[in-house]
């Protein structure tokens, strides 16, 4: 069995689903090492926009249009990132803060601009795991109250990037003491 090598990745969008808005931003890190990163700006490849997900991100469509990477591209680049940090005997698991909304984005836009995704058909969510660890109920599961456990009630900001980070000491945090529990049984 390849080792498992776990990315947190985080996306912004223009709204709700892939099939009607774009991805805008996608940031990633390695777990372990939150400093091994990847971040891109994606141009829109369709004009529908939620004016609830860009008061949330503030990411102008106006500036990606003109400075944004077109898709294709950006799907290329984030593949190759994930094959120069996998080795060899290594399997990239993605790892999201609630994955489905993120999951949906990242593999509709690698089939569809590449034919394949990297991470293969899955993904692991930080919030169901969190949860099968600790026994806490789904409500109990949000950023903000995982924010508040583990980073010092510091929060989102809505840049991919930043958040990937977040997400990742959010999760390393989560696994030591998950292994911490299993060691002390």
């Amino acid at each position: 069995m390849p080792e498992e090598l776990y990315i947190s990745v985080d996306v912004e969008t223009a709204g709700p689903i892939p099939a009607d808005f774009a991805l805008l931003s996608i940031g990633a890190c390695l777990v372990e090492n939150p400093s091994t990163a990847f971040y891109i700006e994606l141009q829109p490849d369709r004009e529908q926009v939620s004016a609830e997900a860009l008061a949330v991100h503030g990411l102008s469509l106006e500036m990606l249009r003109n400075d944004g990477t077109p898709a294709r591209e950006a799907m290329q680049a984030f593949a190759d990132w994930v094959k120069s940090i996998t080795g060899e005997n290594q399997r990239p698991v993605f790892v999201a803060l609630n994955a489905p909304f993120d999951w949906m984005f990242i593999n509709d836009y690698f089939h569809r601009y590449l034919g394949i995704n990297p991470f293969g058909h899955s993904a692991l969510d930080i919030k169901a795991y969190f949860m099968g660890q600790t026994g806490v109920d789904w409500g109990q599961t949000s950023m903000q109250h995982m924010s508040d456990h583990f980073l010092d009630e510091r929060h989102l900001t809505h840049n991919a990037l930043a958040d990937a980070q977040d997400q990742a000491e959010i999760f390393k945090m989560i696994l030591d003491q998950s292994s911490t529990i299993t060691h002390t049984e």
